[in-house]
């Protein structure tokens, strides 16, 4: 059998059936004797596995305006944000604020940004985080007053 150019060129990278068929127009037929006449096993279909925590949680965020992000998948019966990656539950607000700052957090994180449900990494505070805000207001508010 001659396989077309394009079609061995694109099963050697390892694109999938669907994806030859969608891109070049042709039958799976084709493409399936294409591979059969190359020895080219057949490449799994499906989502590929999230290599992490992180991946996931970028795979589910939505971007939206000034910064914010909104979470595009699970939540608890509570509402916070959350995905399964390795038979464990993780909160998209504490993945988001170890991503931010690096370290675990301390007790409960939440949006500090006032945006309901923003997952961005750079707007969740944990509890430090949370109380360093607060006396940072106080000091600000002492300094130039209530009014400022």
């Amino acid at each position: 059998m001659r396989v077309r150019a394009d079609i061995a060129e694109m099963l050697r990278a390892g694109v999938t059936d669907a994806g030859i068929v969608r891109e070049l127009h042709v039958r799976r037929a084709t493409v399936a004797a294409a591979r059969a006449a190359l020895g080219i096993p057949k490449t799994p279909g499906g989502r590929r596995a999230a290599g992490s925590v992180e991946d996931l949680f970028w795979r589910r965020v939505q971007f939206g305006e000034d910064g914010h992000m909104t979470w595009g998948g699970y939540r608890n019966t509570t509402g916070v944000p959350g995905l399964r990656w390795g038979g464990t539950v993780h909160s998209a607000y504490r993945v988001a604020f170890r991503m931010a700052i690096g370290r675990e957090p301390v007790g409960k994180v939440l949006p500090s940004c006032g945006f309901a449900g923003c997952v961005a990494p750079a707007h969740q505070r944990d509890r430090p985080g949370r109380a360093e805000e607060r006396r940072l207001e106080r000091l600000y508010a002492g300094i130039f007053g209530a009014s400022a």
